[in-house]
């Protein structure tokens, strides 16, 4: 290590991470005008926002659509020049492929748990939908502190729906297992009401109902171009404040000093006044073995999922037979390899009109606790979901290009007790002086929770009466 080029750099915040959350905190210290040097691991910033191209094709090869009822995210997109590119999906009428056929998601839902039974016509058996139904007659049930949500919704409305519909529904958002996951942390709106009302269909009523008071507008959006440009285009409004962003540089350690904090990379130490660690669990559990075991031991816990998208072009004119509809999803309990289908040139406007001659679609391999298609290779990979494709949809085309995207722990697990073990680190990382944490692990996976989480960082780090004191002593 070259100990010669040792910064000292006084009112300095240093970022680790280039990810969504790094970038959201970057962005709010530059805008407030602190000196700022973002240092990212790999060699290109944004994380699982990915934007690319197949047979000259735009594509989101990463996540492709962002909350929009949930503000963070799209207030960001706008506020880095990128607000005339969001766009509603096209359509949002998607399917549920089980027991051998496309069946319509239904509708007046909350992460798939059903607040009318007859509403899962053609989804459910009798049994399942009169299984749904006898929630009503159930008495109260006590939620304690956390509960798994797939356990919850099976004892008051039976394995049906959540085999069906619920564990589709989280696994598309978090590669999961809903017997294991963290109600109070993936459906926290859904759990509060469920502690408040007498029956889970009570709780899933109430939960619309405020749904339905809020301001009308589509629930997704994308970008044009692809959610990827989103972390580019921080990226440059960082830069354009003064900003400094570094990648292929990884942080190898941290240590506290009186005067601040040693950011130690590959190449140098950079000193700092305060850090913000944007990593994932395991990143930041260890670079902060040293300065806080608590944390690091709580974040070593965390467990992430693995995934895979499987992208292909095909010829237009070769699939004008596939069902209406952005997609559909697929319940692990059909035992399909596939997870989802997104038809991405029917979903976006801007992949359909990116090429005239091309239908853009991809698929979705792999949830927490398989891990063995990782290893597959590329070829393998495509040849299983078009398998899985023609049985779903009757799809027996060949692409024209494959693109495949491997997603090595790419997902945060949020097991019951999720929240209280981020309270824990949250207490242990208070006490450092100058130093937050924020990411996907915390919070919730969706962009607008990323971004929420990376200016609450920033924020706490702007209110650190040291660094203000730092920086002031600078002008």
């Amino acid at each position: 290590m070259n100990t010669d080029n040792v910064d000292r750099t006084r009112g300095r915040v240093v970022v680790v991470g280039g990810g969504i959350a790094g970038l959201a905190a970057a962005h709010r210290l530059a805008g407030a005008g602190r000196n700022v040097i973002l240092l990212e691991a790999s060699g290109r910033v944004g994380g699982k926002l990915h934007a690319g191209e197949i047979a000259g094709a735009p594509v989101d090869l990463g996540a492709e659509s962002m909350l929009a009822r949930r503000p963070e995210a799209v207030e960001l997109a706008r506020a880095v020049g990128l607000g005339d590119r969001i766009q509603p999906p096209a359509t949002a009428t998607a399917s549920v492929w089980t027991r051998d056929a496309l069946r319509p998601m239904p509708k007046g839902h909350v992460m798939g748990v059903p607040g009318d039974p007859g509403a899962l016509a053609g989804l459910l058996s009798d049994e399942g939908r009169r299984a749904v139904g006898r929630d009503r007659a159930l008495p109260p049930a006590e939620l304690g502190d956390d509960v798994a949500i797939g356990a919850y919704v099976a004892e008051r409305m039976g394995r049906e729906i959540v085999d069906r519909l619920v564990e589709p529904l989280l696994g598309g958002v978090y590669a999961g297992d809903s017997y294991r996951i963290s109600m109070k942390a993936a459906v926290p709106k859904l759990f509060e009401a469920a502690r408040r009302h007498p029956t889970l269909t009570d709780a899933v009523r109430a939960v619309q109902a405020d749904a339905a008071r809020a301001p009308a507008g589509p629930v997704f959006a994308g970008i044009a171009g692809g959610v990827g440009l989103l972390p580019r285009a921080v990226a440059e409004a960082v830069t354009a404040a003064g900003g400094e962003i570094r990648t292929d540089t990884r942080v190898q350690g941290l240590t506290r000093r009186p005067d601040g904090w040693e950011v130690r990379t590959e190449r140098d130490v950079v000193h700092a006044d305060a850090v913000v660690l944007a990593t994932p669990a395991w990143s930041a559990s260890e670079l902060l073995a040293t300065e806080s075991p608590a944390a690091a031991a709580e974040l070593a816990t965390i467990e992430y999922a693995s995934m895979v998208l499987v992208t292909l072009a095909f010829r237009r004119a070769d699939v004008t037979s596939l069902p209406a509809g952005s997609g559909f999803l697929v319940p692990p309990v059909d035992g399909r390899t596939i997870k989802a289908s997104t038809f991405s040139s029917r979903k976006w406007r801007w992949v359909d009109e990116g090429a005239d001659d091309l239908f853009v679609l991809r698929a979705s391999i792999g949830r927490y606790g398989e891990e063995e298609h990782l290893g597959w290779d590329d070829a393998d990979l495509a040849a299983v979901s078009l398998r899985d494709l023609g049985d779903a949809v009757g799809l027996t085309a060949k692409p024209v290009a494959t693109e495949v995207t491997r997603w090595i722990g790419g997902l945060p697990q949020y097991p019951v007790g999720h929240p209280a073990r981020v309270a824990r680190i949250r207490d242990a990382v208070a006490k450092l002086p100058g130093l937050r944490v924020c990411g996907a692990a915390y919070d919730g996976v969706g962009i607008p929770a990323v971004v929420a989480d990376g200016r609450r960082a920033a924020d706490e780090i702007l209110a650190t009466p040291t660094l203000a004191r730092s920086t002031e002593s600078d002008e």
